[in-house]
């Protein structure tokens, strides 16, 4: 039995905060904040919004044969029609029953996307591969492997390639234009509205606000940041597959804003880092100890079940976060949303 190799645990961890899933997650925790954040609307349904963005680029470039960048407008429109279809029945009622209806159609695109009768189509439980030979087209580095923070795979250490770096270079900077986008909507006028919505919707209809049509833009473009990192998971991956789509992302986004801080823009970003940053060390701090030593029979911990112990903890964590500091760690209670009374 040997000391626990703390830089390598470290080093997997950090990488684990600024990769593709950090990426992602950070998108697609940027849209709920527009959504639940600045609006109010309790969407459990983001994860709708990313596998609509995931198979928008992978079906036309995988099946058809289309350009990736022409994917793009696709992407955006199955993210407007998404938000119409999900809000145009919902909006008028109350937030239940928007959370309702769209954790109920984030299942049904997950299982229609698995289903074996579009896996024609969709790719069914497999996916789809083979549509970013564009991406890679342009990416400038060359072909060599990059000694930079490498991560461990069961006993061997592996480090990321040429297309991993581009990915998280060309990530970062879209999560960053991103978030400038929603920094500055929500100190313009539409901001404004929209965050008096969230405070008092009877207000802003009394001074002739049309608050339907403020919350389907929200909602139109959360999703759009959403569907922008579902994306970003699919293109990193080089696969589009359904699980990668299930609720638990949607939990796992609400867990990020809420660590970092609702109705902040950088609250996502910060969360997302921390969030991932937390997982991999608890996960490769679970793996050696499992590896290095022998717990004793009342530690219900073993090499076969640690990848779920990890959450637990982490759930943990996020509950007396939630009780101890609701507003998250740059959250505003002058500002919170977030209430657990």
């Amino acid at each position: 039995m040997g000391a626990l190799n703390w830089s390598l645990i470290f080093s997997n961890a950090i990488y684990t905060a600024i990769s593709i899933n950090a990426i992602a997650y950070a998108l697609i925790a940027q849209g709920l904040n527009v959504h639940f954040g600045y609006t109010g609307l309790l969407n459990f349904g983001q994860a709708a919004f990313a596998a609509a963005g995931a198979y928008a680029i992978a079906i036309p470039v995988s099946t058809y044969g289309w350009s990736f960048w022409a994917c793009i407008p696709v992407l955006i429109t199955a993210a407007v029609l998404l938000a119409l279809l999900l809000g145009i029945p919902t909006l008028r009622l109350r937030a239940d029953y928007l959370a309702i209806v769209t954790i109920a159609a984030s299942e049904i695109v997950r299982i229609g996307l698995n289903s074996v009768r579009f896996t024609w189509l969709t790719g069914g439980n497999d996916g789809l591969q083979r549509f970013t030979s564009d991406v890679e087209g342009v990416n400038p580095l060359d072909p060599e492997r990059y000694r930079l923070l490498p991560q461990l795979f069961g006993n061997r250490t592996q480090t990321f390639n040429e297309y991993d770096l581009f990915m998280i270079v060309a990530g970062w900077i879209l999560v960053a234009l991103a978030s400038a986008y929603v920094y500055y909507l929500m100190r313009s006028p539409w901001g404004r509205v929209i965050k008096s919505i969230r405070e008092d919707e009877d207000a802003a209809r009394s001074l002739g606000k049309n608050i339907f049509s403020f919350k389907m833009q929200s909602l139109i473009i959360g999703g759009i940041i959403g569907a922008l990192g579902g994306a970003v998971i699919a293109v990193g991956n080089r696969v589009a597959q359904p699980n990668n789509y299930s609720t638990a992302l949607t939990f796992f986004a609400y867990t990020i804003l809420i660590l970092g801080g609702v109705a902040r823009v950088k609250g996502p970003i910060i969360g997302a880092m921390i969030f991932w940053f937390l997982i991999a060390f608890v996960d490769n701090v679970l793996s050696e100890v499992t590896r290095e030593y022998k717990m004793p029979n009342w530690i219900i911990l073993n090499a076969n079940n640690f990848g779920q112990v990890k959450f637990i903890l982490v759930g943990i964590g996020l509950v007396l976060l939630v009780v101890y500091r609701p507003q998250g760690i740059f959250g505003d209670k002058r500002e919170q949303v977030f209430d657990v009374r």
